[in-house]
C-alpha cells in the first residue's frame, strides 16, 4: 500500500457522513429492505434478476445472530410476496460462524427450510481465510439437510482448486471470485493474471463435475475466457451466470446480457451501510480508488481493468 493509499483511508472515519453516503449510494440500495426490494424491481425489469445482501458481518452475540437470521426470513418472503426473482446472500460470521459453528449451522439450516417453502435459495458467502474451513465444513453439513445452497470459493487462494475436489459429490451451486480480501503471499495468487488463471481453471472443473456457476466479476478480460469456456465446452445457458454488484461497471451488464448471457445483480442494504465501506474500502485500496473514480467521472466506459 503505498503512502497516498494509507492517508486516504485513514481519513475515512473522518469523512463527514453526507460525503460517505454519496460514496455508497451507487454501491448500496440504501437503509432500508423496501429501498433494496425498489432497486431490485428496477433492476428486474431491465432483465436482471437480483441477489439480496443485509449489510453486516463480525457479530459479537448470539442474540445478534438470531436477530440477523430472522431478518433474512423477512426479506426471503418480502421477494416472494413481491414476485422478485431474486435470491439472499449471508456472511457467516453475521450469523454466529465466529461464536459457534453450530450456531451458524443452526441459522443457515433453518433459514434455507424457509426458503425451501418460499421455493428460493440461499448463497452462503465465503469471508477472509480465517474463516474458510469453518465456512466449508458449515456448508457441508448444509448440503446434507437442504437443497436450495450455494457456496462461494476464491480464486485468489492457493488453496482453492483442493477445496473444489473436497466438496461432496451432489447437486451443486458455486460463485467464483477472484477474491476481494488481500491475503498474504504465502497462501495466496497476488499478480491479476494468476487469479484471472486459477478463476478459469477452478470454474472448468466445477462443471466437469457438474456444478451451476456463477461468475462473480467485473473484470472483462476474465469474461472473454469465461464466455470462451462454456461455449467451447458446450455449456448450457443453465449452468452458468454472471454476477456483479450494483453500481459496478453498469455498462458491462448491459453487454453481456445484450449478448445473451444471464446476469445477476448483488444488491446490498441495511444500516450497517457506513461500517460496511469503511471495511471493505480499508480491506482493498485498489476499491477505494475505484469508487471514487467513479464517484468524481460517473460509470462510463474505460479501459479494461484488473
Amino acid at each position: 500500500m503505498n503512502v497516498l493509499d494509507r492517508a486516504a483511508l485513514a481519513s475515512l472515519p473522518l469523512l463527514p457522513r453526507p460525503l460517505m453516503r454519496l460514496l455508497s449510494k451507487r454501491y448500496v440500495a440504501g437503509e432500508r429492505l423496501e429501498d433494496a426490494l425498489e432497486r431490485l424491481a428496477l433492476l428486474r425489469a431491465q432483465g436482471f434478476p437480483g441477489i439480496l445482501d443485509l449489510l453486516g458481518e463480525e457479530i459479537a452475540s448470539e442474540a445478534q445472530a438470531r436477530a440477523v437470521a430472522a431478518s433474512y426470513g423477512e426479506a426471503a418472503q418480502a421477494l416472494r410476496r413481491a414476485r422478485i426473482d431474486a435470491y439472499v446472500s449471508v456472511k457467516p460470521t453475521h450469523i454466529g460462524l465466529r461464536i459457534s459453528e453450530d450456531l451458524a449451522f443452526e441459522l443457515y439450516a433453518k433459514l434455507a427450510r424457509r426458503c425451501t417453502e418460499l421455493d428460493s435459495f440461499v448463497r452462503v458467502e465465503m469471508e477472509d481465510h480465517t474463516t474458510t474451513d469453518s465456512t466449508l465444513r458449515v456448508f457441508e453439513r448444509l448440503r446434507r439437510v437442504a437443497d436450495n445452497v450455494g457456496i462461494v470459493l476464491q480464486s485468489r487462494l492457493l488453496r482453492t482448486p483442493r477445496d473444489v475436489e473436497a466438496l461432496a459429490v451432489g447437486p451443486l451451486s458455486v460463485r467464483m471470485v477472484k477474491g476481494i480480501y488481500l491475503e498474504p503471499p504465502e497462501i495466496a495468487h497476488v499478480e491479476p493474471e494468476a487469479i484471472r488463471r486459477a478463476f478459469v481453471e477452478c470454474a472448468q472443473r466445477l462443471f466437469q463435475r457438474g456444478a451451476r456457476v456463477a461468475f462473480a466479476t467485473h473484470d472483462d478480460l476474465l469474461a472473454e475466457r469465461l464466455v470462451a469456456l462454456v461455449r467451447t465446452g458446450t455449456i448450457a445457458l443453465e449452468r452458468y451466470e454472471f454476477q456483479v454488484l450494483l453500481g459496478v461497471r453498469d455498462w458491462l451488464w448491459h453487454t453481456w446480457r445484450d449478448a445473451g448471457h444471464p446476469v445477476r445483480v448483488y444488491v446490498p442494504y441495511g444500516p450497517d451501510w457506513r461500517a460496511y465501506c469503511t471495511r471493505r474500502l480499508r480491506k482493498n485500496p485498489q476499491l477505494f480508488r475505484q469508487v471514487l473514480r467513479d464517484v468524481l467521472l460517473g460509470s462510463r466506459r474505460r479501459p479494461r481493468t484488473t
